[in-house]
């Protein structure tokens, strides 16, 4: 078996202390997964450091800076299976500079305000995720980031 392709992703929030609102992207292509809507990101390329990956990804797919906050570890050996194919790695990052724009992947972006998370079609692979953030309690993240 071939070892799977690592994708790096941002869960980009208002606030990394306490996230009243997560940005979702909805996908353009392919047509199997236009309209559902996942996080942004991609695809680690050689040589690159994962963190490294995330901040390109984003910026080309958003057009923002972004500071990376905490890695929410999947329960895929710290990372999340998403297919045969690919493992993802997912940080919780804030805007820096810019305003996001779907400019290569995605035809649209939505902030849901909290409680809310879960109202849009998110990829299959992606919904477990967005349930691990959700549970999340914001005073947690406060005190991871303090």
């Amino acid at each position: 078996m071939t070892r799977p392709v690592l994708v790096v992703a941002a869960a980009l929030v208002d606030d990394l202390a306490a996230p009243g609102a997560l940005l979702a992207a909805r996908r353009r292509a392919p047509v199997s997964l236009a309209g559902r809507w996942e996080f942004p990101g991609g695809k680690v390329e050689p040589g690159e450091s994962p963190e490294d990956a995330v901040h390109r990804e984003i910026r080309e797919e958003l057009g923002v800076a972004i500071e990376l906050g905490d890695e929410l570890a999947g329960p895929d050996d710290g990372a999340w299976r998403l297919s045969e194919r690919y493992v993802m790695r997912l940080w919780r990052a804030r805007i820096t500079g810019g305003e996001p724009q779907p400019l290569v992947e995605h035809d649209e972006l939505r902030w849901l305000a909290r409680g809310q998370w879960l109202t849009v079609p998110w990829l299959d692979a992606d919904v477990r995720i967005v349930e691990a953030l959700a549970a999340t309690d914001p005073a947690d993240a406060a005190r991871r980031t303090a």
